[in-house]
């Protein structure tokens, strides 16, 4: 579906992800460049309909090697916020014809704002808020090799939260968001051991699965 938007609101955010100046080695680092505004051109140049039926009319009258391309803007942006926020952490890169395990600790916070990744219009978001906060809840932790190893997980025990309850029954709300994590016990959890931690190692642990509830 091409649709035409006010080349003006087109790559505008929620909040201005300019004033984030986020820290390499952090999720927010991680989110910035995955949104970040690239320019097509050259051999990356987009094939425009619009540029073509300008130039050649018709296109059931225009051969293919006709089409007319043209330098273009993209943009990936979130376009509806979801209740559950799942961020999947590429741990592995490529070294000539192998694949290699990545260990660096990527930082991520317990409360995050999705505001600068998602678009002007993002659909439930209520009118006026500048801030879309998460709280982690949740975290996936591999050890080990490309070729074997374990995976851990951390896991917050936390009341209901009724304010997310109501988002699915009734949409967003126009109050101001909480700024808190929710409160709650961290566990670490391996096979059949369960331990309680404190929230400053799940802060430390190698990230590779992060889930976050939206706080309203």
């Amino acid at each position: 579906e091409v649709l035409t938007e006010d080349p003006e609101t087109a790559f505008c955010t929620l909040a201005n992800r300019e004033d984030l100046n986020p820290e390499e080695g952090s999720i927010y680092h991680c989110l910035y460049q995955f949104t970040r505004n690239e320019k097509l051109t050259e051999t990356n140049k987009l094939l425009c309909d619009v540029c073509t039926q300008r130039h050649y009319g018709p296109k059931n009258n225009i051969k293919s090697e006709r089409y007319v391309y043209t330098n273009a803007k993209k943009q990936m942006l979130i376009s509806l916020a979801p209740l559950v926020l799942t961020l999947h952490l590429k741990r592995f890169q490529q070294a000539g014809f192998n694949l290699r395990k990545v260990n660096r600790h990527i930082k991520f916070p317990e409360v995050i704002d999705l505001a600068p990744f998602c678009t002007v219009k993002c659909k439930n978001v209520a009118e006026g808020n500048t801030k879309v906060l998460y709280s982690l809840y949740g975290v996936v932790e591999h050890s080990g090799t490309m070729r074997s190893g374990h995976y851990t997980a951390y896991a917050k025990m936390r009341s209901m939260n009724n304010h997310l309850s109501d988002f699915v029954l009734q949409g967003p709300s126009p109050q101001a968001l909480e700024t808190e994590p929710v409160k709650g016990q961290w566990f670490h959890i391996s096979d059949t051991h369960v331990q309680a931690v404190p929230a400053a190692k799940v802060l430390s642990s190698q990230a590779y699965l992060l889930f976050y509830e939206r706080l309203l």
